[in-house]
């Protein structure tokens, strides 16, 4: 009988040999590799990328398309198209402009709503309670004015600003109002208030504001002008003039007229000057400290003499009059308002010509000044003898404004 044989053992060494031989015959069998959870995101993304690539790519060759096709067009093709492109930019401007003062009136409606009765009866709305439609113009001009300055206010009228029968024409034609804006003395019913209301009953050219005057207060007769002056008549601009400056008017309705289309603009010279905080200077700033460390400027603002607005801006300040914070000089109050809105600030030169010489230079070299003062004085140095020559000097000519096209 023979032994019985015990099988063969296979030797340890072959095992992964056998695994490996096995996995390879599964890889050919199934002709694809395992691929773990995470790299088929990647793939997923990876050709989800490479998708938006080709669109991009398709976009990009379209955009050639259009652009090969519109600078081969033949000329007038192409006005045709930069025609279009005008109209549509222009109709962009207006719709933005509308869009602009719908939403001022809407915001004048939500404070007048808000707001308790008593203070609601002192700002904007104003613009919403019953009263006659207001006047539309083009622009209002407010020459600001003080209870002694009626010298200065006679040079202006025997300069600049017509009177009697040619103001109202001025207004009904040209859609330019004119007024001495001032306010009322600290007494009721006092001599001050007595010799303007003489004076109005004689010109008819005062704008007068629910406002106590004092040197001090320009800020807040600022606020007051345009927020009246708003609530009175529907301009496009509005204009702050001290009464010592010559202004032709002609020059100033074209210039305004240049930015008609613009929703928000501040038109005049604009300037960045110190921030006084010894209170020995005449422009001291009792607020410097809020403008960082001594010795730094203020932020870019118009110079008092002379500023224009937009319709958009007026209404701006007419709605928030109450909470608009007052600094010590008008003109960086005006400034301050401004700061952190959507505003362009239009610099503007031929809005601060020197006097003679300056503006007769030129002036003969066809580039009339808008206005013209002395820095030195902040206005003309002695304006009522000296007003008259500078009109004479530097004017546009007093039929220039009946022949602007406003």
């Amino acid at each position: 009988m023979k032994p019985h044989r015990s099988p063969k053992k296979i030797s340890l060494n072959w095992i992964p040999f056998i695994c490996l031989s096995f996995f390879t015959l599964g890889i050919l069998f199934s002709n694809r590799l395992w691929v773990p959870p995470e790299s088929n995101g990647q793939l997923l993304s990876q050709r989800r990328r490479e998708q938006e690539l080709q669109i991009v790519s398709g976009d990009c060759d379209t955009k050639k398309e259009v652009f090969f096709t519109m600078f081969t067009q033949t000329p007038g093709q192409d006005n045709d198209v930069m025609g279009e492109v005008l109209k549509t930019h222009e109709a962009i401007q207006s719709l933005d402009k509308s869009v602009a003062m719908l939403e001022m009136q809407l915001a004048a409606s939500r404070n007048s709503q808000e707001m308790d009765n008593g203070e609601a009866s002192k700002v904007v709305s104003t613009l919403t309670r019953d009263r006659p439609p207001r006047k539309k113009v083009f622009m209002v001009i407010g020459i600001n004015t003080a209870f002694s300055s009626r010298r200065r206010r006679d040079s202006v009228r025997e300069t600049w600003m017509p009177q009697g029968e040619k103001l109202i024409q001025l207004e009904r034609e040209k859609g330019i109002v004119i007024r001495f804006m001032i306010g009322h003395s600290a007494t009721s019913n006092s001599i001050l208030d007595r010799a303007i209301d003489s004076e109005e009953a004689q010109h008819k050219d005062f704008f007068r504001l629910e406002h106590v005057e004092g040197y001090h207060e320009l800020s807040a007769k600022t606020k007051i002008f345009f927020s009246t002056a708003v609530a009175k008549w529907d301009a496009e601009f509005y204009v702050k003039v001290d009464d010592d400056v010559h202004v032709n008017l002609g020059m100033l309705g074209t210039t305004l007229g240049r930015h008609r289309s613009k929703p928000r603009v501040y038109i005049g010279c604009m300037k960045s000057g110190p921030v006084l905080s010894s209170k020995n200077v005449k422009y001291h700033e009792p607020e410097y400290w809020k403008f960082g460390e001594e010795g730094n400027k203020y932020f870019r603002h118009a110079t008092g003499q002379i500023y224009a607005i937009s319709k958009e801006l007026a209404t701006y300040i007419s709605i928030n009059q109450p909470i608009l914070h007052k600094y010590a000089n008008e003109d960086v109050s005006l400034g301050a308002w401004f700061i952190g809105l959507e505003v362009e600030h239009i610099d503007d030169r031929n809005m601060c010509c020197g006097t003679p010489p300056d503006c007769e230079w030129k002036a003969q070299a066809g580039n009339v000044c808008v206005a013209s003062f002395d820095w030195s004085c902040s206005g003309i140095c002695k304006s009522v003898e000296k007003l008259k020559t500078v009109h004479e000097r530097c004017g546009e000519g007093d039929d220039a404004v009946w022949n602007t096209s406003l």
